[in-house]
């Protein structure tokens, strides 16, 4: 599963999920350009990488802006004149009865979450298309596979990521691009940690879907990495539009 000297983007990578993808790529020297919104968060991340031997270039970019996505993807060109690898890892949830919603909240996490994905898939697979190769890894949830009452709308984000992937699959395969999905089940994160630390309801949800995994436990963000890794390898060269779920045999409840 070599993706040595590639030139990977991962989005979200300042902490959790895209901080270990971001690490994974790096113990494989590869040419890592860590993607967050905030600017603290990116350059820790790519300190930790040039410690384990990767090279780093660290960016703050707000992905639901399709101008900074584009500035993104140009810095990257400009510096190492290919993208070999995108993961769209960048995220954000709220854990919330939905009529306790309001359509700020809504806006925030259907922009974030699907349109986010939506900008960089589009402005970067144009580079891939020149190159007629890419491999493109979109980090949904298992929330937009089965549901999740206590996250519907951020359910219907992530669904809307995984059939999006299926999609744009069939678009790229002419040019030899791979796209796929991993599928997180619940994921021991600082978000997490925080979402429980503010509420004992959280607390108590996060506990019970603990529960519904066969192995009782919640995932480390390196096992989600290891997937991503997996579908942006050459070892999986065959496989596009297909959704990962790595969630511990689970199930989504509330």
């Amino acid at each position: 599963m070599e993706n040595h000297k590639k030139v990977v983007i991962v989005t979200g990578s300042g902490r959790g999920i895209g901080q270990a993808i971001a690490l994974k790529f790096a113990e494989q020297q590869g040419n890592i350009i860590v993607v967050d919104r905030i600017k603290d968060r990116a350059q820790e991340t790519a300190r930790k990488i040039e410690k384990v031997g990767g090279k780093a270039l660290a960016l703050e970019i707000d992905i639901t802006d399709l101008t900074e996505v584009q500035e993104m993807t140009a810095r990257t060109l400009d510096i190492f004149g290919r993208i070999d690898i995108l993961v769209n890892n960048a995220g954000w949830d709220v854990v919330q009865p939905f009529f306790q919603n309001k359509k700020e909240l809504w806006d925030q996490l259907i922009d974030i979450n699907l349109k986010g994905c939506i900008y960089c898939c589009r402005v970067v697979a144009e580079s891939m298309i020149e190159k007629k190769y890419g491999k493109i890894v979109n980090v949904s949830s298992d929330a937009g596979r089965t549901g999740s009452g206590e996250e519907a709308v951020y359910a219907a984000a992530k669904g809307g990521v995984i059939a999006f992937t299926k999609s744009l699959a069939v678009i790229l395969a002419p040019f030899n691009i791979n796209v796929n999905s991993v599928s997180p089940g619940l994921t021991d994160t600082p978000a997490v940690e925080r979402g429980m630390a503010m509420s004992e309801r959280i607390a108590e949800i996060m506990e019970k879907r603990k529960q519904f995994t066969l192995f009782k436990r919640w995932a480390q963000p390196e096992e989600i990495a290891d997937a991503v890794l997996f579908l942006s390898s050459d070892a999986a060269k065959y496989i596009t539009g297909q959704v990962l779920s790595v969630n511990g045999g689970g199930i989504m409840v509330d």
